[in-house]
């Protein structure tokens, strides 16, 4: 799914491991920030996890960032500052080529949905966003369970360039995570047979 991110998304036609560990980090970062640059809420890891985890065996959590950018050395930084609305982070984030794993997500339903978005955000814009979502019936849910999206609101570092106003992470619940476990299952079975 990285490779796929950074030849389709990115437009790198050999991308190096420097280039897909950038992309590794920027999702790890965004998704401490509430906790390196906390706020009012959302203050520690354990309560942000809490509530993607309706059972404890449906712990397998994917997560989707956007918009993409590399971080290289001096060149970091240099494009243009890309305007982006809350809506359009929030909307790009439930599309499945910005997720970080290849899951047929159509096929399945969301459990649950954290969006932490970084950067200047008006909560009424939020608010309005989650509407639209729900409107247009963007995100499958499931049946038992609320179909509601969290939003959690980051700083972003003050020691990286920025190249967009507002970027944003998904931590996503979802019942096509079991792909991934079957996929490997059926590879380690051919790799047993042999």
């Amino acid at each position: 799914a990285l490779n796929r991110i950074a030849t389709d998304r990115l437009h790198l036609e050999n991308p190096t491991f420097a280039q897909v560990n950038s992309l590794v980090s920027t999702v790890m970062s965004a998704s401490t920030s509430t906790l390196r640059f906390p706020g009012y809420m959302n203050n520690d890891l354990v309560g942000l996890i809490a509530s993607l985890i309706p059972i404890p065996r449906c712990h397998f959590l994917m997560t989707g960032y956007t918009p993409l950018t590399l971080y290289e050395g001096d060149r970091a930084g240099e494009s243009q500052v890309r305007k982006t609305s809350v809506l359009d982070v929030m909307r790009r984030l439930l599309q499945p080529q910005n997720l970080m794993v290849s899951v047929p997500v159509k096929k399945g339903c969301y459990m649950s949905i954290l969006n932490v978005i970084q950067g200047e955000v008006d909560p009424s814009q939020v608010h309005k966003s989650l509407q639209r979502i729900r409107e247009r019936k963007l995100a499958n849910f499931i049946g038992w369970g609320p179909a509601s999206i969290q939003v959690a609101l980051a700083r972003r570092s003050p020691y990286l360039p920025q190249s967009n106003r507002v970027s944003g992470l998904m931590l996503a619940n979802h019942t096509s995570i079991y792909t991934l476990f079957a996929r490997a299952l059926n590879q380690y079975d051919k790799l047993r047979k042999r």
